[in-house]
């Protein structure tokens, strides 16, 4: 190469440099103040509307992205602008200006590697986000250790990440994510868009819970005789359209805010086809079959899980009961009880024993004679049947008839009682 025209070309990226902003300073607490130069405005905004319980928790989080791709990039931005805690970034491709179809690069980052370029234009979009990447082949046996490292040591505080997002285009790399998420037990998003440019989907895998990547792979690359290199044909490369990658890394990091933020209902998988804007969503339950062994033993841990749940509930549910069956007054300095009303204990003069042994008594007792000391009606009908029963069989000193007396009599013997 000429040294003029080096020269040139590094003048013109100091030119381009020197062009872009500088970034600003960090701010340590999101605010919600409404005015032109809080960048947190209208996030938090979410919060005064009552969506999110509490925006400002999206610092705590950590979300890998593996692949820095047509999604990836976008996806990573769009984390980035929300203010997310900590973004990890894995890839190890290099920027071209073949890719300048898609979104977030540019042609002067040509050359550069993508986790490199990411980094920079997203620390001057955000510089309040930690950055981390790597610019390796997770696939490989050296560099796996290191990715599942990263997953389980690269939270903030040496804690594992919250959540990590598959963004990669093809199978091996998507079994890989899957066999160390499945292994650590970690959630994750697997995202694509086909070939044709024309349909993509997101699908949330929750190991165990779930079905994983390897429960149903795709049928095209399944069979073991077939090498997924072996598809491609020479001079032709797969489509793609920012329209279709920037819906389904919106799809991605939206349902990914949703679980992280705990608002909305999160999506087990989402389609979606662009030629008749047609979005298929499914559940997809785990194999028992599957040929991952760290997927079945996950299946084997959230099935023990369960049941212990159950057995909880059921347990919780008898002592409810009990504690309903048994009404225990704080204060009853009286005594009193509730009784069933059909008791045999309260017919005839087992009320008054009972009242004696629960140490009651009666605040007004009746003179005898009084219509209030008289047996109950049921009692005088058995007294009448049994004195007409006693007069039909053996009548004995009848009443004498007084109705010789007159009124003026009658009327002093009732003055006289």
């Amino acid at each position: 190469m000429d040294l003029h025209q080096r020269i040139k070309e590094l003048e013109m990226e100091l030119e381009i440099l020197k062009a872009q902003p500088t970034v600003r300073e960090l701010i340590p607490t999101m605010s919600a103040e409404v005015k032109d130069s809080n960048p947190y405005s209208r996030l938090m905004a979410l919060q005064k509307m009552g969506i999110v319980k509490d925006y400002q928790r999206i610092r705590d989080f950590t979300v890998i992205v593996v692949g820095v791709g047509g999604v990836g990039s976008v996806a990573s931005e769009m984390l980035t602008r929300c203010g997310i805690g900590k973004l990890i970034l894995f890839d190890y491709d290099k920027v071209e200006l073949a890719n300048m179809n898609r979104l977030f690069f540019q042609p002067h980052q040509s050359g550069q590697s993508k986790v490199e370029a990411a980094v920079e234009t997203l620390r001057k979009i955000n510089p309040d986000v930690q950055f981390e990447h790597y610019n390796f082949d997770i696939t490989t046996i050296d560099n796996f250790p290191q990715f599942l490292n990263a997953i389980r040591t690269g939270g903030l505080n040496g804690s594992a990440v919250d959540l990590v997002l598959s963004c990669v285009d093809n199978f091996e790399a998507r079994m890989t994510v899957n066999m160390a998420c499945n292994e650590l037990g970690q959630n994750w998003f697997e995202s694509g868009v086909s070939e044709q440019a024309v349909s993509g989907h997101i699908q949330f895998i929750k190991p165990g819970v779930s079905a994983c990547f390897g429960c149903a792979p795709p049928l095209l690359v399944a069979d073991d005789s077939l090498d997924e290199k072996s598809l491609k044909k020479p001079g032709v490369c797969a489509a793609s359209l920012p329209t279709t990658m920037a819906v389904v890394a919106g799809f991605l990091v939206q349902n990914t805010l949703k679980f992280l933020l705990g608002f909305g209902q999160v999506s087990d998988y989402l389609g979606y086809n662009a030629l008749s804007d047609f979005f298929p969503t499914m559940s997809l339950k785990p194999n028992p079959h599957c040929e991952d062994s760290h997927c079945l033993k996950r299946q084997a841990e959230e099935q023990a899980k369960q049941k212990l749940l159950q057995e909880t509930q059921c347990a919780n549910s008898k002592e409810t009961e009990k504690e309903e069956e048994v009404v225990v007054h704080a204060s009853n300095e009286w005594g009193i009880e509730l009784v069933d009303e059909t008791s045999p204990d309260l017919n005839g003069d087992s009320c008054s024993d009972h009242m004696a042994k629960s140490g009651l008594k009666y605040a007004y007792m009746a003179a005898p004679g009084t219509y209030e000391s008289q047996p109950p009606e049921s009692s005088k009908v058995d007294s009448i049947e049994q004195e007409n029963n006693s007069t039909t069989q053996a009548p004995s000193n009848p009443v004498p008839d007084n109705s010789d007396e007159s009124l003026d009599d009658l009327m002093s013997q009732l003055k006289a009682l």
